[in-house]
């Protein structure tokens, strides 16, 4: 599954291909999507890459090679008559959240429990594609969420182990757009990638810690980070 970004980001290099016969530069990727810097641009390449999208041609300009195309953008470009069309999503968060979301407790014995939708994964390493689909709901005690709407997602990476956060964990969040400093957080960045991170601000300066010393706080400016949750729990499969 590709986000908006990344499917722009091929369907805009798949036509300057077929336009001039060679992709875009990276200001011109970094132009047409609206990103404020072209390390964006190489986060949305590498996962296309990752994903079999495309491949980097080495010792070439403009090194880039589309290998295939979903089904839905070959549809919009009139290249195929599939009818599978993978949903894409915007940011963070699907525009109408399901049912789950809505953190309803359930019934019977289960009572004191709510289902909360897990969206995906979040990255504690170096940021990912933020996925923003539900996978399965995950139960949780009541108690753990409080007020405010909630989500789960699960973690992948290491670069929180000394908050207590592993690898494989579930994470629950908090939806909110502020955070205080020393707050771990899902973040934003650029509109493309998100991660969990410790949340700090100075000024116009907004610094997202790692909590393991192998991983260097990575430093950005205040219109480069969102702030799309907070960390109110965990739940932990042995």
């Amino acid at each position: 599954m590709l986000t908006k970004k990344q499917l722009d980001l091929l369907e805009f290099i798949h036509k300057r291909v077929q336009r001039d016969g060679v992709p875009p530069s990276f200001d011109e990727m970094k132009e047409a999507l609206d990103l404020k810097s072209k390390s964006g641009i190489h986060r949305l390449i590498t996962a296309l890459e990752e994903r079999g999208f495309i491949r980097r041609l080495a010792h070439r300009a403009r090194a880039l090679e589309i290998v295939k195309l979903p089904d839905a953008l070959e549809a919009k470009l009139g290249q195929s008559q599939s009818s599978f069309k993978p949903q894409v999503i915007d940011g963070d968060r699907p525009d109408q959240r399901p049912v789950a979301a809505q953190s309803l407790p359930t019934s019977g014995a289960a009572a004191g429990v709510i289902d909360l939708p897990v969206m995906g994964r979040i990255a504690a390493g170096v940021p990912i594609a933020a996925i923003s689909e539900v996978s399965h709901n995950v139960a949780v005690p009541a108690a753990m969420v409080g007020k405010g709407e909630h989500y789960a997602l699960e973690v992948k990476g290491d670069s929180m182990i000394d908050a207590g956060i592993n690898d494989g964990d579930v994470v629950i969040i908090r939806e909110t757009v502020t955070a205080d400093n020393g707050d771990i957080v899902v973040a934003l960045v650029e509109d493309a990638e998100a991660t969990l991170k410790r949340y700090r601000r100075n000024g116009n300066a907004i610094a997202l810690e790692a909590a393991n010393p192998a991983y260097e706080t990575r430093l950005f400016r205040d219109d480069q980070v969102k702030v799309q949750g907070r960390l109110v729990g965990l739940i932990r499969s042995y």
